[in-house]
């Protein structure tokens, strides 16, 4: 790929990184880095797949981003992946989420390295930002604080 291209994408997809990481949001970009937190997390784990596309943008990461400051039960932790962005690291990611196929955007939240709830593309696709934001703050209210 050209370095043009890598530069576009890197400026297309910074809102979309600072969206999450101005809600609290901590970014794994590499493989390491993913494995490193996973290897050592305690408590409850709220992840994040982010993705370029219209349903994390309208969607799933106002859903998040609210969620996060509207929940009086918050996970321990809040980490973010970027699909198609940071290749190595989603691909690692997803290698704790046995038994759910691929799927970005999605959400995870995780009680150690088990996922207690998955929010799927299909869960957000063609769903208010609302009734996802409602299925968030419901898991956190089941399994943080």
């Amino acid at each position: 790929m050209s370095m043009a291209y890598e530069d576009y994408m890197r400026q297309l997809v910074q809102p979309m990184r600072d969206e999450l990481a101005r809600a609290g949001f901590r970014e794994l970009r590499t493989s390491e880095e993913v494995e490193q937190f996973m290897e050592q997390v305690e408590g409850t784990t709220f992840v994040f797949i982010n993705s370029v596309c219209g349903c994390a943008a309208g969607l799933a990461r106002p859903a998040a981003t609210q969620a996060v400051l509207r929940s009086e039960k918050k996970p321990d932790h809040l980490v973010t992946v970027f699909a198609g962005q940071d290749k190595e690291a989603t691909a690692k990611m997803r290698e704790y989420f046995v038994g759910y196929p691929p799927s970005s955007p999605s959400m995870a939240l995780l009680k150690g390295k088990e996922i207690v709830h998955f929010i799927p593309r299909e869960d957000i696709e063609f769903h208010s930002m609302e009734d996802v934001m409602e299925n968030i703050l419901a898991a956190f209210d089941q399994y943080c604080g």
